[in-house]
């Protein structure tokens, strides 16, 4: 089985495998938020993830 490139291309593995990803809320109308709260939103927070979601989306990076 491949890893799904589109998904994995979203997210960050890891060395010690956990998943981090975007935080969600933050792609468009952001003129009125104040600039910290702007860069705040493109930090990279956990991503929760089954163990069977990481088996069949990233098949090859840190299972």
């Amino acid at each position: 089985m491949k890893t799904n490139k589109s998904f994995s291309k979203r997210l960050k593995v890891t060395k010690n495998g956990k998943v981090l990803g975007r935080k969600p809320g933050f792609n468009h109308n952001n003129a009125k938020q104040s600039r910290s709260t702007q860069l705040n939103g493109k930090s990279m927070v956990p991503f929760p993830m089954k163990q069977s979601a990481k088996r069949r989306f990233l098949v090859n990076i840190g299972n």
